[in-house]
């Protein structure tokens, strides 16, 4: 589609020579005053304004503050005489994109155009690209309103703004770079790199490069030099991801790292800034391996700032129909297949599952579901073997049998307002969930509301 030009000016032969010339390249629509563009601009999408200064007794300078306030505004090209260029700068200034004098320069114009509508795309790009980024690794990818993931959603908000080092901890599978990800979104460094390593994959020699880089000739094969993973994410966030896995050579040079924002190459002896905010996660006792001799406690301290514990999923049983449902419209989409439900004997065993392998093990499930799901819902033979074939008593060690989920729920929600003697704000505090939330189940379950 061609990209749309809305030509504003007060003179009628001017207007009807630009629209002649860019016609055959661009959808041209033109007005005679600031009326007449904001008209325009209310029914359809332009892509780029060109307007005069001066508009008769209306004043360019005011079309141009109305169309920048407008949603998704298009990009401002301003037209003036050369009496009047110190206005035309002026307008640059309060966000007009550039501007030409009259008599106008078709080609200077048409060259303007082209590079105004080009940077406004990539812009626009960008926003897109950030926005699905956000989506991706912001708190929207949280699921559940169990009180253990309420407290950590509330941790996360409240420590992304600050540049103190984080220490996540949880089993393996329950999310920890996904947090790492959500404090850096919700922090000022979030336009800057976000950059993950995963300590436990690498020798300890690899991982001393990885982190910190290395001069060329520093070791046999290190034939030129490497910018390490701290010069990386100068202005962003580093993520050290399994950080008890590191030696305790490392282990001095993260702690200087954080002491004195300073470090040297591998190899080398000039001082580099490191602009760094550190968020480290482990799936290990620290205090255990403090308590061992095998990790610093200094450094333990350092890195221990602010802890943020993930539940494993067993812990949170309440959140595993919605993360269930959440994964299912995922996958569903990410495969082309149907939307389906789940059979109420298939959320029940999911709800049951010991599930050692937490969110990401209930992930792969679910796709897993949804791949082999023929029928209208996905049911449990449809789930993996694991899952299907699990003994409900057996995979959840001291764990009472498996409820009806529908009237568990009822049964805790008439507890909880027993308890607060109706105070419906206090209940829903106490079940760990919103009120908002609390009103809606009492709107669908009109026999609560007699308790």
């Amino acid at each position: 589609m061609k990209k749309t030009i809305l030509i504003v000016d007060d003179e009628k032969n001017t207007r009807e020579g630009l629209q002649e010339s860019l016609e055959d390249s661009y959808e041209v629509y033109s007005a005679a005053d600031a009326a007449g563009a904001e008209a325009i601009m209310q029914t359809d999408q332009i892509d780029l304004l060109l307007t005069d200064l001066r508009l008769g007794a209306d004043s360019g300078m005011d079309l141009l503050a109305t169309t920048l306030r407008r949603p998704n505004p298009p990009v401002c090209i301003i037209m003036t005489a050369y009496g009047t260029v110190d206005a035309a700068v002026e307008a640059m200034k309060q966000g007009a994109y550039d501007f030409v004098t009259k008599p106008v320069n078709m080609d200077r114009l048409e060259l303007l155009i082209k590079r105004a509508l080009r940077g406004s795309e990539v812009e626009k790009e960008n926003i897109r690209l950030r926005e699905r980024v956000e989506k991706r690794y912001g708190m929207e990818n949280f699921i559940g309103e169990s009180s253990a993931m309420t407290r950590v959603l509330d941790t996360i908000r409240q420590v992304a703004p600050s540049r103190a080092t984080v220490l996540i901890t949880g089993e393996s599978g329950t999310g920890k770079e996904l947090a790492a990800q959500a404090i850096h979104q919700l922090s000022p460094r979030r336009n800057g790199p976000f950059v993950a390593v995963h300590c436990a994959a690498l020798s300890p020699q690899l991982l001393e490069s990885e982190l910190f880089g290395h001069e060329k000739g520093a070791f046999t094969g290190a034939g030129e030099r490497r910018i390490g993973r701290f010069e990386q994410a100068a202005g962003g966030t580093l993520f050290l991801d399994e950080i008890g896995e590191i030696d305790a050579a490392t282990q001095v040079k993260i702690l200087r790292v954080l002491g004195e924002r300073m470090f040297e190459r591998v190899g080398g002896n000039k001082p580099i800034t490191a602009d760094v905010r550190l968020v480290a996660a482990t799936n290990r006792d620290l205090t255990a391996m403090v308590s061992e001799g095998s990790f610093r406690e200094d450094l333990y301290f350092r890195l221990n700032v602010v802890q943020i514990h993930l539940p494993p999923l067993r812990d949170r049983r309440e959140d595993i129909p919605s993360l269930a449902m959440h994964f299912l419209r995922e996958s569903a989409q990410e495969n082309g297949k149907p939307f389906r439900e789940l059979t109420p004997d298939a959320m029940k065993r999911l709800v049951s599952f010991a599930w050692p392998g937490n969110v990401r093990e209930l992930r792969a499930a679910i796709e897993h579901g949804v791949v082999m799901a023929d029928g209208s819902k996905i049911s449990l033979t449809d789930l993996p073997s694991a899952i299907r074939t699990a003994s409900p008593q057996s995979s959840v060690p001291d764990a009472p049998p498996p409820l009806d989920l529908g009237q568990s729920e009822l049964a805790l929600i008439r507890r909880a307002l027993a308890d607060c003697e109706g105070n419906r704000t206090l209940a829903a505090k106490k079940l760990g969930i919103s009120r908002r939330t609390l009103h809606r189940k009492l709107r669908e379950n009109p026999e609560l509301k007699s308790n």
